[in-house]
């Protein structure tokens, strides 16, 4: 008996997690009801991440792992694993278990009645952060709280990366991230430009009890800071947008 096709994609960027990747990704068999496919992502075959993924994928034929030749970095990671998916809607996920599965299949069916990203969200009401980085959160939930309140975004938690897209949306706009996981507010701000539907459902996010955060918020933060500011302005084209992002694409890279 085949597996039926894929309504989700679930895209897993990950580095070295090892074991720590298991209880993940058996929270996201237990928890996902459609049809679905997991994708993890890394960006080597010595990546201590595959073989746990290879011993899960023997008895779980929806899984699978594949190397990104796009370069290295969870942004990259990201945009490979998007681009390989076999759905229409496409959810990022992280790998180090900090994100609820059990928020997947609502998000999947936000976009499916229209929505271009959908947002599990921190700081709406029946949201939450248990745990982290104090200033991190500071950051996070005041973006989500400006962006929503003076830019109108849709959601609460534009940053967070646990968000489902519609894939033909991003394929329309482009990913211009190279490096971080500003991911989630680029497609954001994108989808704001253009004036199409974002929403968001409460999740309960819960900091990693084992191995070590990727995250690098000295680096990656002038990243954010340039959605941030990308997301206020006039309604632009799909077009338009995938133009003007790559003209501050050439532009940040010149400096």
């Amino acid at each position: 008996m085949t597996n039926p096709a894929p309504r989700v994609s679930i895209v897993i960027p990950a580095y070295n997690e090892g074991d720590s990747i298991v209880p993940s990704l058996e929270r996201i068999f237990e928890s996902v009801t459609l049809a679905y496919e997991v994708l993890v992502v890394v960006d080597t075959e010595g990546d201590t991440t595959i073989p746990p993924v290879e011993r899960l994928a023997a008895n779980e034929p929806r899984l699978r792992h594949v190397i990104n030749t796009y370069g290295r970095g969870p942004a990259q990671a990201i945009r490979y694993g998007i681009d390989q998916a076999a759905a229409a809607t496409v959810v990022v996920t992280m790998s180090d278990g900090c994100d609820d599965p059990r928020q997947i299949d609502d998000l999947v069916r936000l976009v499916e009645r229209g929505v271009v990203v959908a947002a599990a969200s921190r700081y709406m009401p029946g949201g939450q952060q248990v745990g982290g980085p104090v200033f991190k959160q500071f950051l996070s939930r005041t973006a989500g709280r400006t962006l929503n309140t003076f830019a109108n975004v849709g959601t609460r938690d534009a940053t967070n990366s646990f968000k489902a897209y519609n894939r033909a949306f991003v394929q329309s706009v482009g990913i211009d991230s190279r490096s971080g996981f500003e991911i989630g507010l680029e497609l954001t701000a994108k989808a704001r430009r253009a004036r199409l539907p974002v929403a968001e459902v409460p999740t309960i996010w819960l900091d990693r009890t084992a191995g070590e955060s990727n995250f690098q918020l000295g680096a990656w933060l002038p990243k954010y800071l340039r959605w941030y500011f990308f997301t206020f302005g006039k309604k632009l084209t799909l077009d338009e947008i995938k133009a003007l992002a790559a003209k501050v694409e050439s532009h940040e890279k010149e400096k």
